[in-house]
């Protein structure tokens, strides 16, 4: 399908397939070259403005498969006038024309990389426009709160403190916790378009690709009884109701001559210090040593973890989840599965629990603008009795939120944007 959008379209539909194309019903149409040879045979729907995606006069041509055909027909486009749309131009001139908002726009490109069912409905849900309803019911209630300021300011002489009467900082408070709230829930939206970053780290031979090749499903990664298979990182993407995984097989941590195997534990160490979860193995038929005391020592001090006693079959005891001093434990055999239950439930907690359907799929510059919201409803409260600086702190509080929408957006923010979106977009 090639589609078009611009301006007096019937125009170029008659020169393409010699028909005026009616409004939003499906046309058989020959599509023809400048010499009025037959390119294919088709398709074409004709939604004119404003009633169309963009806003503009949109055609859409559909053609038979093939790449061939499709290149002839997007030639004859061009020759006719037309230009090959920017990344992201589709989407881009829908928001110019008033037909999305910003955050609208951001989930359309959501929905097309979702990785999970959920991710996916909760990208909807924004693109359907609940994000944004929002994100304007919040300024809703810092315009009310800025009328109060206002009143204040624009009239000392009546000598009535509008703040005080309508108890301008119960207002505050409100409006800080509404935004708490939905900030807390774009965050939760987060993890589930971003999932978790597991990193599984630990002795030579303690079972790490054993765990990886569980929890996936399938032989992500070569198991041998030989120390130091694993050389490099091995990544597999996993789902835990409906949370997004990226769980990588690193290297076992040793001191070693072996030149390979140092660059595998270089790379298992990089790896570690990028993880938001770290899972680290040892051997439960032998309990924690010294050399796996010395890795948690060389360990990020806030990281998360969890220590993962493996191998419990040879230790003759059953699966487990206990809390220890230094954090969590889950007792489990990666060979055999037993207590691997134990462990997705501990990686699902951390991950938020289960998702749920009125979480907002956002992007890093919406947690930002709503934390930038949250910094100057604070900053206002400081400033409560300085009526002229509690209504600038409020009035960049309202910009803040207006930048999730595109309502205070730069030239350079909206090309960063769309800069990602696919061409068809």
């Amino acid at each position: 399908m090639i589609r078009v959008s611009g301006k007096d379209l019937p125009g170029f539909a008659w020169k393409l397939c010699g028909k005026n194309p009616p409004a939003r019903q499906a046309t058989l149409v020959g599509f023809r070259d400048a010499e009025n040879r037959l390119i294919d045979v088709g398709i074409l729907l004709y939604f004119p403005s404003p009633r169309s995606f963009t806003g503009e006069d949109v055609l859409e041509l559909h053609a038979h498969g093939g790449l061939l055909v499709v290149r002839m027909l997007l030639q004859r486009c061009l020759e006719l006038g037309a230009r090959l749309a920017d990344p992201g131009e589709f989407t881009r001139r829908a928001f110019l024309n008033g037909k999305i908002d910003l955050a609208q726009a951001e989930a359309v490109i959501d929905l097309i990389d979702a990785s999970t069912v959920a991710a996916a409905r909760n990208a909807l849900r924004s693109l359907q426009g609940e994000f944004s309803k929002e994100v304007r019911a919040l300024e809703e209630r810092l315009i009310e709160l800025r009328a109060l300021v206002e009143a204040t300011l624009d009239f000392p002489e009546e000598d009535i403190d509008f703040l005080s009467t309508e108890d301008a900082l119960e207002h505050l408070k409100k409006a800080r916790e509404n935004i708490e709230s939905t900030l807390e829930r774009a965050r939760r939206g987060q993890r589930l378009k971003n999932g978790l970053h597991i990193v599984i780290a630990g002795q030579p031979n303690v079972g790490k690709s054993s765990l990886l090749n569980q929890l996936a499903g399938e032989e992500a990664a070569i198991v041998t009884p030989i120390a130091g298979t694993t050389r490099d990182t091995v990544q597999a993407a996993i789902e835990i109701e409906g949370i997004p995984l990226h769980v990588v097989d690193t290297a076992g941590l040793r001191d070693t001559g072996e030149e390979i195997e140092k660059i595998g534990i270089a790379r298992a160490w990089k790896e570690i210090e990028r993880a938001d979860v770290l899972l680290l193995l040892v051997d439960a038929s032998l309990g924690i040593g010294a050399i796996d005391r010395a890795i948690v020592e060389k360990l990020p001090r806030d990281m998360p973890r969890l220590i993962i006693h493996n191998k419990i079959d040879l230790a003759y005891r059953g699966p487990e989840r206990r809390e220890a001093e230094d954090g969590v434990a889950i007792f489990l055999s990666a060979k055999y599965g037993d207590g691997i239950d134990l462990l997705r439930q501990e990686l699902l907690d951390m991950a938020g629990g289960r998702p749920e359907e009125d979480v907002f799929i956002a992007r890093e510059r919406q947690i930002e603008a709503l934390e930038a919201t949250l910094n100057h409803l604070d900053a206002a409260k400081d400033v409560r009795s300085r009526p002229e600086f509690f209504a600038e702190e409020l009035r960049l509080a309202q910009c803040a939120l207006g930048r999730i929408t595109g309502e205070f957006s730069p030239d350079e923010l909206l090309g960063e944007i769309f800069s990602h979106f696919c061409i068809g977009k």
